[in-house]
C-alpha cells in the first residue's frame, strides 16, 4: 500500500516556523528540538530549489519566497515524522508516436524515479525520519480526454511500479484511480470523481480570463493535446477548437483528482510536475533537463549526449540525433557517439 499523505492545491499545514507541532499530531521523543526545526526546514527547501520548474525563472528565489512549503516541512519535522511529498504525474505515454518510443515507460522514467529517490535520500542525510514520494498517476482521470486507452495506462503504471521495485527506490510508491471506487468501470469513476471534486466549467473560464496561472496552464495543455492528437480526420482549426475544449476537462479532472487524494490524505509536501511561481500552494519540480519548460518525459524520449548529460527530445527529434538503444527488449533511449 502507499504512504499515507497527498498534498492539496491549497496548504493544510498550520505549524508556525517556530516548530510548534499540531495539535493532533503527536511528537516523537527523538524529535528534533525546537529551535532546530526552522534550520532543518530551510535546508530541506535549499536541497530543492536547484530542481525548481518555475513559471518565474526571471525570479532569484530563495527559501524565504516559500513560507507555505516551510510550515508544511515544519509540521513533520517538529513532530520527528518521515516528510511525504506527493507527485501528481507519471500518467501514461503521449498517444503521439513521434514524441515517445511506445505506451511504456523507458530510460526516461527510469532517469526521474532514480532523481526522485536520490532526493529521499539527500533530505535523509539532513533529517534523520526521511522523506517519502508518493507518485499519484494520473491517467486514468482523464484518459478518455487525451485519447489513452485505459489498457495501455494500466500497462504503463504496472511497468512503472515494477521498475521502482527492480531499481530499488525504496523512498517511492504509486497511487491510481485503481485504488478508488473498487471495481466500478473506469468511466463510471471518472463520472463520479468528476461530478464530486471538479470545478463548474463556468467557474474554470472566469479563472482562465482573470488569473495568470490558470491561463498558463490552460494554454499548455491545449498545446500538448494538440501536439498529441495524431489522427484527427478534420481542419487544423477543427483540431484547435477541440483540444480547447478538452484542456478545460483536462483541467476539471486534474483539480478533482488532487480533491480525491488531498481529502483521503491531507498531511504532505505538494509538488508538481508544472511550472509553478514563487509563493504558490504547489513546488515545481523539475525531472529531467529540457528545453521547454513543460516536457516531461511521458512526453518525450531522452537523448543521451557525449558529455554524460540526459536531455528530453521529442522522439523524432532525438532519433535524428542519435542511435536508438534498447534494454529488456524495448526501446529506452537514443545515445550520441
Amino acid at each position: 500500500m502507499p504512504p499515507a499523505g497527498v498534498a492539496t492545491d491549497s496548504p493544510t499545514a498550520t505549524t508556525a516556523l517556530a516548530g510548534t507541532a499540531r495539535p493532533d499530531v503527536v511528537r516523537r521523543p527523538d524529535a528534533p528540538d525546537r529551535q532546530s526545526v526552522p534550520r532543518i526546514c530551510a535546508a530541506i527547501l535549499d536541497l530543492l530549489l536547484p530542481h525548481r520548474r518555475a513559471s518565474d525563472p526571471e525570479v532569484n528565489a530563495t527559501t524565504a519566497d516559500f513560507p507555505l512549503q516551510l510550515e508544511q516541512l515544519a509540521d513533520f519535522v517538529a513532530a520527528g515524522d518521515p516528510i511525504v511529498f506527493t507527485l501528481p504525474g507519471f500518467p501514461c505515454k503521449s498517444p503521439n508516436p513521434a514524441k515517445v518510443l511506445s505506451h511504456l515507460p523507458d530510460e526516461g522514467e527510469r532517469l526521474s524515479l532514480t532523481f526522485l529517490d536520490r532526493l529521499c535520500e539527500e533530505i535523509g542525510r539532513i533529517y534523520e525520519p526521511g522523506a517519502q514520494i508518493l507518485i499519484c498517476s494520473d491517467g486514468h482521470i482523464f484518459g478518455d480526454l487525451i485519447h489513452v486507452p485505459d489498457e495501455h495506462i494500466d500497462q504503463y503504471s504496472d511497468a512503472l511500479t515494477a521498475m521502482i521495485a527492480r531499481e530499488g527506490l525504496s523512498h517511492l510508491a504509486t497511487f491510481d484511480l485503481r485504488a478508488v471506487l473498487g471495481d466500478l468501470p473506469f468511466d463510471e469513476k471518472r463520472a463520479r470523481v468528476h461530478a464530486k471534486y471538479a470545478p463548474g466549467k463556468e467557474e474554470l473560464r472566469e479563472q482562465v480570463l482573470t488569473d495568470e496561472e490558470t491561463l498558463r496552464l490552460y494554454r499548455g495543455i491545449t498545446r500538448f493535446l494538440t501536439e498529441d492528437t495524431a489522427d484527427f480526420a478534420g481542419t487544423r482549426s477543427a483540431l484547435q477548437r477541440d483540444c480547447r475544449r478538452r484542456a478545460y476537462g483536462v483541467i476539471q479532472r486534474s483539480r478533482a483528482w488532487g480533491a480525491l487524494i488531498a481529502e483521503q490524505h491531507p498531511r504532505s509536501f505538494r509538488f508538481s510536475i508544472h511550472p509553478q511561481r514563487v509563493g504558490a500552494a504547489k513546488f515545481g519540480i523539475r525531472l529531467l533537463e529540457a528545453a521547454d519548460a513543460w516536457m516531461t518525459p511521458w512526453h518525450s524520449a531522452v537523448l543521451h549526449r557525449p558529455d554524460g548529460q540526459w536531455e528530453l527530445l521529442r522522439s523524432e527529434e532525438a532519433g535524428r540525433i542519435g542511435r536508438l538503444v534498447e534494454r529488456d527488449g524495448r526501446p529506452s533511449h537514443y545515445e550520441t557517439s
